[in-house]
């Protein structure tokens, strides 16, 4: 098993379809994946360029704890990025950014640290990009930006070892001078 690091968003639940809608946001512009239908359980409709567990069928939440999303997201480029980018193969965009894909997000409804609220949860799928996720701080910046934008009250950079998470930006204050150091 590799490495499975990630980002942690926590907002309140009634934020959820704005904080999709904003990720969204952050996608490619593409058309090779069909719109995905998400029904929150607040009732909320909202419409994703992403797949579900499901593919592209459409997603009923009011029964569900969780929704898994595959999502493809669009960095700004820094050194990292450019690194990762290039050994990937992966094209420099007009608008200055880099797609990277798949990034999951899995949307807690109810997290474990407070049922009072949503946690999203975004990972890298390999090693590598777990390592750019620890190295760049344009992610990491995109990541608390994505919080601040969405009144989310804390994101955290998780290893994924069970150890608690990095804090690196909470109820309005980032702490991300530079990207955490590589160990």
């Amino acid at each position: 098993m590799g490495l499975s690091y990630g980002y942690d968003i926590f907002l309140r639940p009634r934020r959820v379809a704005g904080a999709l809608t904003a990720v969204a946001g952050l996608a490619p512009p593409s058309r090779d994946v069909p719109p995905l239908d998400v029904t929150l359980p607040r009732g909320d409709r909202v419409v994703l360029p992403f797949t579900s567990d499901f593919g592209s069928e459409p997603v009923d939440c009011s029964a569900r704890d969780t929704l898994d999303l595959d999502t493809s997201l669009m960095f700004p480029v820094d050194d990292a990025v450019r690194a990762y980018g290039e050994s990937s193969g992966l094209p420099l965009e007009e608008n200055g950014r880099v797609r990277i894909g798949y990034v999951y997000l899995t949307v807690r409804f109810e997290s474990f640290l407070d049922p009072a609220y949503t946690s999203m949860e975004f990972w890298a799928a390999t090693s590598g990009m777990s390592r750019l996720f620890e190295r760049s701080a344009s992610i990491r910046k995109t990541f608390t930006d994505l919080a601040a934008a969405v009144g989310g009250v804390c994101c955290q950079f998780d290893r994924g070892d069970g150890s608690p998470g990095e804090v690196c930006w909470l109820s309005g204050e980032a702490d991300f001078p530079s990207a955490p150091s590589s160990s």
